[in-house]
């Protein structure tokens, strides 16, 4: 993946990450709440994972 679908990805996983959450606690549902947690974590990752890619592209763009 490059960096830019990674910072999508990302941002989409936190999103729905969190829409999982606020389900799970109004409902009660305390493995929709963990899941949102896992997902907006993972979303997390991929949107670092994006900046760090664009990092080492701008790194050796530079040399």
């Amino acid at each position: 993946m490059g960096s830019t679908s990674d910072k999508i990805s990302g941002a989409a996983n936190q999103a729905a990450g969190k829409v999982k959450q606020a389900a799970g606690k109004a409902t009660g549902n305390d493995r929709l709440q963990a899941e949102g947690k896992g997902q907006e974590v993972k979303g997390k990752v991929q949107t670092a994972t994006g900046k760090a890619k664009d990092a080492v592209k701008g790194v050796v763009d530079r040399m």
